[in-house]
């Protein structure tokens, strides 16, 4: 639990503290109504229960979720806030199982912000609109005096449908865990914009709807890895399956680049995030067929890892050791989504 009563920049970063924060968040407000899942990417009301009857072919639950960005710089390579707002948000729908229907979009800008970037921002989101196939169909714009908001931040919400929802506690002893791609470059693209680095890594921002129903039937759990990284979201994702996890080292999705800036700047290289990749358990059988789908997207698609009966999440060495993976504490990576 939160003890102090001051909230810091480690209790938004997606790791230990994020958590414990969102336990007092979620404690606070008591009623759930019939609202399930609330604990995962996106809350899901089951119609058929109590607005539509169950019919073959409909679907029948509804998806819903929101999320707020603030980002620096707002420009970086590959991408801008918007493109990950709406990348975000159809993502988080989009590893519930669900198909994106519309997005909103909210946005509250410093006295003074540039037009010129706002029009910028706004063609971003419209191309990844266009790109994903979801609107955006409502939102709200406020302006606030100089120096009462760090130039911009928005917020978006989304709606889907879906009849079979993908839970975060899916995962099976047996799975195998698959990564839709290698991780971790949007937070080093945002690191080297800060610092001036040289490097060829950019964002990996995009949306995942496409990829996602193409495999979707084949996955027993999933979860996009934005803040906290790999680690913050493996732990999250074993501790509510009841399962144990092992990564193994020799087939870890980061780039040697990624692995360079984050020894450079001594960060930890499982607490970087993604904005545009996913993780998932399948069982054996069908990982050869969901990896084949995946490449074609993405040709760095490829399996990181296993569950097995137990608990905890661990890396098995290139030695054979097993090193205990843990969440995330202390500070971590600030203002990356």
């Amino acid at each position: 639990m939160v003890n102090d009563e001051s909230i810091e920049l480690d209790h938004g970063g997606g790791g230990y503290k994020s958590w414990e924060l969102l336990q007092d968040i979620r404690g606070a407000l008591k009623s759930r109504g019939k609202w399930q899942n609330c604990e995962d990417d996106a809350a899901v009301y089951d119609l058929s229960s109590s607005v539509i009857p169950a019919k073959a072919g409909i679907h029948s639950k509804l998806v819903f979720t929101s999320d707020a960005f603030i980002v620096e710089p707002i420009f970086f390579p590959g991408g801008d806030i918007g493109k990950i707002a709406m990348c975000g948000t159809i993502n988080d729908l989009s590893v519930m199982g669900a198909k994106p229907l519309g997005i909103s979009l909210s946005i509250v800008m410093e006295e003074g912000f540039s037009k010129t970037d706002l029009m910028k921002i706004m063609r971003s989101i419209n191309k990844v609109s266009e790109e994903s196939g979801v609107p955006v169909v409502t939102g709200d714009t406020k302006v606030m005096q100089k120096g009462k908001i760090d130039k911009i931040e928005i917020t978006t919400a989304g709606v889907g449908l879906a009849d079979r929802v993908i839970e975060n506690k899916g995962i099976k002893a047996g799975d195998v865990i698959i990564s839709s791609g290698d991780l971790g470059e949007h937070a080093v693209t945002l690191l080297a914009s800060r610092f001036n680095y040289k490097t060829k890594i950019i964002s990996d921002s995009k949306p995942l709807n496409k990829e996602i129903e193409k495999v979707g039937e084949y996955l027993n759990a999933c979860k996009d890895p934005t803040r906290g990284g790999l680690a913050a979201n493996i732990v999250e994702m074993a501790n509510k399956s009841r399962v144990k996890i092992v990564l193994d080292e020799k087939t870890l999705p980061y780039k040697k680049e990624t692995v360079a800036v984050s020894e450079l700047l001594g960060i930890d290289i499982f607490a970087l995030a993604s904005e545009g990749r996913f993780i998932a358990s399948v069982s054996p059988k069908n990982a050869d067929k969901v990896l084949e789908i995946l490449k074609k997207f993405n040709n760095e698609a490829k399996v990181i890892g296993h569950a097995e009966a137990g608990s905890g999440v661990y890396l098995k060495t290139k030695l054979g050791a097993l090193r205990p993976i843990e969440m995330p504490k202390g500070k971590l990576i600030p203002r990356i989504c």
